[in-house]
């Protein structure tokens, strides 16, 4: 069995740390560098039910695409929520480690699944990485249908595919408009508006977009805007992180268990549809 150190060593192949955003917090955060892997479990979200089912699971090593600490903190007090998953990590003798915007920017990464589990052609990144002379790492991605479909049939398909939530897909745009250029990115969006508007492309599918954001977005453009919900963005890329240390394990013949989570860990959990005919000036 490969120790921990060397399967980190395969992750940030895949990831390298230094490629993350300046604010980020990416890497090993707990584990014992010469203990033995067997099973790995890839999650969005490091939280307690995930924790939880790593234990159940038998795994040696959780893999997350969002930190569990992007700030400093003073306690990893059990009695605090961030704490006792560091608690029942240890405890276990679970090691955590984490990919976040290292990922987002890789090649394969966060937005090639996306635009993989959507069926659409990945033709670039949406915000290159100037590090990268083959110019196929970073941010987002730029990506061409085979045949064009209507803002209604493309938000339709992102609701099928993509993972459920109570959310599901808001639109704002023409929904009859065609649609030929999509940009994506995994994650929050709402800061890539001039990256979409400069790629020409016909509509932009991210997350967690803002009220002022989206609306300037729409002034400037017909640019048609699909809103999913954020972990169901990113929740691709686990499918695509867990095939790529499949590989590495099967090319050094480690005989990992390697898995993914299906436990929904988006926070919302209802959604109450608006009554149509109350709003403002309609009759009663």
């Amino acid at each position: 069995m490969p120790r921990l150190s060397e399967v980190i060593a395969a992750l940030e192949s895949l990831w390298p740390p230094e490629r993350a955003e300046d604010w980020d917090a990416v890497g090993t955060v707990c584990g014992d560098p010469d203990g033995e892997v067997t099973r790995v479990l890839f999650a969005v979200d490091p939280v307690q039910e995930i924790v939880d089912e790593a234990v159940k699971l038998g795994a040696d090593l959780l893999v997350t695409h969002h930190p569990l600490y992007l700030r400093g903190t003073t306690t990893v007090a059990a009695s605090t929520f961030k704490g006792r998953v560091v608690h029942t990590l240890i405890k276990n003798d679970i090691a955590l480690h984490v990919a976040h915007t290292n990922a987002d920017r890789a090649d394969p990464g966060v937005s090639d699944a996306l635009a993989g589990a959507l069926d659409i052609r990945v033709v670039r990144p949406l915000v290159p990485d100037p590090t990268d002379p083959e110019g196929r790492r970073g941010l987002g991605r730029v990506c061409e249908l085979d045949h064009p479909l209507t803002v209604r049939e493309l938000a339709a398909r992102a609701a099928e595919r993509l993972p459920a939530t109570a959310q599901g897909i808001r639109v704002a745009g023409d929904a009859e408009a065609l649609v030929r250029t999509v940009a994506v990115s995994g994650g929050s969006g709402d800061s890539l508006f001039d990256d979409v508007r400069a790629a020409g492309a016909d509509a932009f599918l991210t997350a967690d977009l803002r009220h002022h954001p989206a609306s300037e977005a729409r002034a400037h453009s017909p640019l048609a805007l699909l809103d999913a919900a954020h972990w169901a963005t990113e929740w691709p890329w686990c499918e695509l992180a867990a095939s790529q240390l499949d590989e590495i394990s099967d090319r050094n013949g480690w005989g990992l268990r390697v898995h993914v989570s299906k436990t929904v860990t988006d926070p919302w959990t209802t959604h109450a549809a608006s009554n149509p005919t109350n709003t403002p000036g309609a009759p009663n």
